[in-house]
Order: C-alpha cells, then sequence, then structure tokens
C-alpha cells in the first residue's frame, strides 16, 4: 500500500508533534479567549460609552485585517520594530488571543443584551438587587445561549491554526509539507496520503466540538 509510509514510527512521531505544536497554540489562545472575552462582553454590554467605544473598535479592528496579516505583523513587523525575537509559536499564540479575545467579546455581549428586559423587571418587582439579578436571572441564562457559539468559535480557532505554518511553526501542517518533501521521489502521490491524513486528524479534533455545539443549542433552544 502506498500510503502505508504515513505509518512508519518516525513519521507517526512527526505528526504528533504536530498535533501537540497545533494544540498548545489552540488550547492557551482559547483559555485567553475565555476569560478576556467575557471580560470584554460584560463591559460593551453594562460599561459606559466609551468603554464601549473602544471595545467596539478594537473588535472591527480584529475583523478587518485578515489573521494572516496580523501573524506577519506580529511575527514579522513587531520583531523589526522592537529589535524583539518572537518565537512563532508565541506570536500565534498573540494573534489568536487578540482575535479570540474580539470574538468571544461580542458573542458575550450578544448573549447578555438578548435577555428580555421584562425579566430584569420582575426580578426588581420581587426586590432583587442589580447584583442578585445578573447572578441568578442573567448570567445563566446568558452562559447558556453562549456556549453552542463560544465551542463553534473554539473550533474554528483550532482550524485556523493551520496559518502558522506560513511564519514557519512547525504545527501539523508544515509537518505535513514536511513529510512529503521526504517521500515525495519514492511515493510520487505521497501530498494525497499526506494531507488525507491531515484532514482526518482535523475531523477528529473538531468533529466533537461540533456535535457537542450542535446538542447545546438543541438543549438550550430559545
Amino acid at each position: 500500500m502506498e500510503g502505508g509510509f504515513i505509518f512508519e514510527l518516525a513519521n507517526l512521531k512527526r505528526l504528533f508533534a504536530g498535533v501537540s505544536i497545533t494544540l498548545y497554540i489552540s488550547v492557551v489562545s482559547i483559555f485567553f479567549s475565555i476569560f478576556g472575552g467575557l471580560l470584554m462582553g460584560l463591559a460593551m454590554a453594562f460599561g459606559p460609552a466609551w468603554v464601549g467605544f473602544i471595545c467596539r473598535f478594537y473588535l472591527e479592528s480584529i475583523r478587518i485585517i485578515p489573521i494572516l496579516a496580523w501573524l506577519f505583523i506580529v511575527y514579522f513587523g513587531f520583531s523589526t520594530l522592537f529589535s524583539l525575537h518572537i518565537r512563532g509559536e508565541i506570536a500565534s499564540i498573540i494573534v489568536f488571543s487578540l482575535w479570540g479575545v474580539a470574538e468571544m467579546g461580542d458573542l458575550t455581549r450578544g448573549a447578555l443584551t438578548s435577555i428580555p428586559k421584562h425579566q430584569h423587571q420582575s426580578a426588581k418587582a420581587l426586590g432583587l438587587n442589580d447584583f442578585l439579578i445578573a447572578v441568578f436571572v442573567i448570567f445563566p441564562q446568558a452562559i447558556a445561549r453562549l456556549l453552542p457559539a463560544s465551542i463553534n468559535l473554539f473550533t474554528r480557532i483550532i482550524k485556523t491554526t493551520s496559518l502558522v505554518a506560513l511564519i514557519g511553526v512547525i504545527d501539523l501542517l508544515k509537518v505535513g509539507q514536511q513529510i512529503i518533501e521526504v517521500n515525495i521521489l519514492k511515493v510520487p502521490d505521497a501530498s494525497f496520503w499526506v494531507y488525507g491524513a491531515i484532514f482526518a486528524i482535523y475531523f477528529f479534533l473538531c468533529y466533537p466540538l461540533s456535535v457537542l455545539s450542535a446538542k447545546l443549542e438543541s438543549k438550550y433552544h430559545y
């Protein structure tokens, strides 16, 4: 079988190392995205107008400029501007965290502001103060609405990390390219088998999250 070279121990080890780098960048970025995004969403939903303006400007700045351009700006631009040597993994985490915080912040704002105002008014009528209303009325419903969309965001982060290969990070995609280069002469269709394996790996990484998101969306359907 021509594709059997993928299952050679050396290639499997390299693919595993690539998956580890991909997950490392993804998980750390998701961690910062969750906490930064929740704070940003709270500020956009309940903060003063000037804070909301700053958050909106940040959000649109991140969205307008492609992720690949941000990777180049941070990895090449900042290194030149500040005479710093930024590792590709660190530059990638910075960029994906900034992107994740922006997107998570907007999702959180949307979830918080989607709660009908009459629920706040009804809770007021029952004698609850603003803090208790937020903790026991607003936040539980907002979190339920936020979960499916946030898991979709995490899936997007995992998939989009494939761009880090373009700044030299030895992630899953980059490892696959290296394996192809080594085996292309003896296996002419090596690219088919390697990219097929990469497809399968990304599928198994992302599909469970997609299923979980769909189940949560069905469970907390409003």
